[in-house]
C-alpha cells in the first residue's frame, strides 16, 4: 500500500514555506528559526462534553472580548459579543423515541492497533471509521450502513463468514443531550458554537480548582457519541507550548527539550487523522500528547520550540511515527512488539544506555533466562535511579481475576464469566523482552492475551517488560503473582528520562534522536514531506 504524496497534506490546506532562504542546518539543528508559516490544528480539549462534564465557564482575559457565532433553529447565523459565557448540556426530551445503533467491528486499547484492524476491514471491502467512545473501536461507517436493515445484513454476512467479534450496539433514546450557552442571563441553544477572542488567550474553567488558558479559538460541536466536543483551533507552534513542558518536564536539559519538541511536532502532524470521526484531529490526553494550553508554559520549553521551529523527524521523506514513553526499562521496543501493523524500520530494539552493556544480537531477551538476568541489572542505563526503571508489584489471584473479568466484559468475550484464574505464564517474548503472548488458565478455559492487551487486562504491570513469579501460601496453594519488570509505558521510540541523561552527557538533540530512531533524519517541514501513508 503506497504512500501518497500531496501538495495539500491536511484538510486541503497547503503548507506554505517562505521563499526566502531557509536557515542552514548545523549538526541537525537549526542555527536560526525557520521562517515557515504556522499550521492550525484542531485539538479536542473536552472530548465528550455532556458525558464527562456538563458545565464549563469561558472567559475573555486582560480586558479582551469574545465573539460568539452560532446558528439558530432556522439556520440563521447569529453573532454575540461578550466577556463571559457558560456552556451547559441539558437533557432534551424527544417527541418520540429514537433508535441509536452501530455495528462495532472490533475493540482495542490503542489507536495504532485499531487503525491496523480498520485497514484489514477496508481490504475486505467494508467501509469503516475509527472511534474512541472509551476504548478505541472500529465501527462500520455510519453514513454507509445508515439503516437498521443494512446494519443487520452486514452483521449477518460477517457471522456467516466466521467473524465472531462484530456486534450490534443498540439503544432507544427518550431524550438526548442539548448544548446550551448562557450570556448575560439569556440562554441559547447551539449545536455548533464558535468562540473567538480578539487578541488574548481564552480562559476555560472546568471547576473551581481547574482553569486553563488557550490560544487560538474554541468551537463546541457534536461528536460521534451523541454528546459534544470542545475543540481548540490553535497554531501548531502555540500548541507545542502547551505540550513540551508537560511531556518532558520544565526542568529538562536544553537538548532533551529540543529533542522532545521535534518529536512532539512530528507526532502531532503525523497523527492528525486520529479523530476524523469526531471532526477534530488530536486529543489533549496521553492517548495523544498531554496538552494544557497556555497554562504553566516554560521559558526553557519556549526556547526549545523557537530554536527548532519547523523541524520534524522523517524517514524516506515521510514523517516518522514519533512514539515515545517516559521510561523504557533499559531497552526500546519495535512497533510490532507492542501493536499490530507494519514495522517502522526506525523503531528498533536498542539498549537504552550510552555504553555497550548488553548485546542483543548475542543474548536475545526473547529467551526467558536472559530476560530475567537483564531485569536484575540496574546500573549503567540512561534511566538508572528512576523510580519506575525497575519495579516489583504483587497482586492476589482474587484481584487479578477481577481485573481480567472486567477487561473481558468490556471486550464482550464469552469467557468473561469465569470464576478464578488458576495459572498464568508468558509463552512468547519479543527480542526486546516485551511480552507477545501471556497465557491465562481459568476455570472456564484458556485465555491468551497479546502484546499491549496484557497492560489493559491487569492492574500491576506498568509495561509489558516483566516476568511473573508465583506466590504460594504455607499450604503450597497459589495465592498471588509478583510482576517483576521495568519501564513505564510502551517503550517504543525515545525514552524521555533517557534523553535527560544523554543531554547531561553532552549529546545534542539530533544525536539523541539518531540514537532512539536509527536511520531517521531531521528536516525542515515543506510540501514534499508525506505526513502519513494513505491506505486505499
Amino acid at each position: 500500500m503506497p504512500s501518497t504524496k500531496t501538495q495539500k497534506p491536511i484538510r486541503d490546506k497547503q503548507l506554505f514555506v517562505a521563499l526566502c532562504s531557509l536557515p542552514f542546518l548545523w549538526g541537525g539543528v537549526l542555527s536560526s528559526p525557520a521562517q515557515a508559516k504556522d499550521i492550525e490544528i484542531k485539538v479536542g480539549i473536552v472530548q465528550r462534553f455532556g458525558e464527562e462534564k456538563d458545565k464549563l465557564s469561558i472567559t475573555a482575559t486582560n480586558g479582551d472580548n469574545l465573539t460568539l457565532r452560532f446558528s439558530d433553529k432556522n439556520g440563521q447565523i447569529n453573532t454575540l459579543n461578550s466577556k463571559q459565557l457558560t456552556l451547559e448540556i441539558l437533557k432534551q426530551s424527544l417527541p418520540s423515541p429514537e433508535l441509536q445503533e452501530k455495528v462495532i467491528l472490533s475493540d482495542h486499547a490503542t489507536f495504532e492497533t485499531a487503525e491496523d484492524n480498520a485497514n484489514q476491514w477496508k481490504a475486505k471491502g467494508i467501509k469503516v471509521e475509527v472511534t474512541q467512545p472509551e476504548r478505541w473501536q472500529v465501527w462500520a461507517k455510519r453514513d454507509v450502513y445508515e439503516t437498521p436493515l443494512l446494519r443487520r445484513l452486514l452483521l449477518k454476512n460477517l457471522k456467516a463468514k466466521g467473524f465472531t467479534q462484530p456486534y450490534l450496539e443498540s439503544a432507544i433514546l427518550a431524550a438526548k443531550p442539548q448544548a446550551t450557552f448562557t450570556v448575560a442571563g439569556n440562554r441559547y441553544q447551539a449545536d455548533n458554537l464558535e468562540i473567538i477572542a480578539t487578541r488574548n488567550p481564552i480562559q476555560v474553567s472546568y471547576s473551581k480548582e481547574k482553569t486553563r488558558l488557550y490560544g487560538g479559538s474554541l468551537k463546541l460541536q457534536p461528536n460521534a457519541y451523541g454528546t459534544y466536543s470542545l475543540v481548540n483551533n490553535v497554531p501548531l507552534e502555540t500548541y507545542l507550548r502547551g505540550v513540551v513542558p508537560h511531556e518532558i518536564g520544565s526542568g529538562a536539559p536544553a537538548n532533551a527539550a529540543k529533542a522532545q519538541t521535534i518529536i512532539a511536532r512530528t507526532y502531532a502532524l503525523r497523527n492528525l487523522r486520529r479523530f476524523k470521526a469526531d471532526d477534530y484531529e488530536l486529543c489533549a490526553t496521553t492517548h495523544c500528547q498531554v496538552y494544557y494550553g497556555l497554562s504553566d508554559t516554560s521559558p526553557k520549553a519556549d526556547q526549545a520550540i523557537l530554536e527548532t521551529k519547523g523541524l520534524v523527524l522523517t524517514y524516506k521523506n515521510e514523517l516518522v511515527d514519533a512514539l515515545y514513553s517516559s521510561t523504557t526499562g533499559g531497552v526500546t521496543a519495535t512497533f510490532s512488539d507492542v501493536w499490530n501493523g507494519a514495522e517502522r524500520p526506525y523503531l528498533q530494539a536498542v539498549i537504552d544506555s550510552p555504553q555497550q552493556i548488553w548485546d542483543l544480537s548475542q543474548k536475545s531477551l526473547a529467551d526467558e533466562q536472559e530476560f530475567r538476568k537483564f531485569i536484575s541489572m540496574k546500573d549503567g542505563f540512561n534511566e538508572t535511579g528512576r523510580n519506575v526503571f525497575r519495579w516489583n508489584r504483587q497482586s492476589t489471584i482474587q484481584s487479578l481475576s477481577q481485573d481480567l473479568q472486567e477487561y473481558l466484559e468490556r471486550r464482550k468475550n464469552p469467557l468473561a464469566n469465569f470464576n478464578k484464574i488458576q495459572w498464568m505464564e508468558v509463552t512468547e517474548r519479543a527480542p526486546s523482552g516485551r511480552i507477545i503472548t501471556l497465557k491465562v488458565q481459568t476455570d472456564k478455559g484458556i485465555i491468551e492475551l497479546h502484546k499491549n492487551e496484557v497492560r489493559s487486562a491487569f492492574g500491576p504491570p506498568r509495561s509489558t517488560l516483566f516476568y511473573l513469579e508465583p506466590i504460594y501460601n504455607n499450604q503450597k496453594q497459589l495465592t498471588a503473582f509478583a510482576f517483576v519488570g521495568g519501564g513505564f509505558g510502551h517503550g517504543v521510540g525515545m525514552s524521555q528520562y533517557g534523553s535527560y541523561n544523554l543531554a547531561k552527557l553532552g549529546w545534542t538533540a539530533d544525536k539523541i534522536l539518531a540514537f532512539y530512531y536509527p536511520g531517521a533524519k531531521i528536516q525542515t517541514l515543506d510540501n514534499s514531506i508525506v505526513f502519513w501513508p494513505q491506505k486505499d
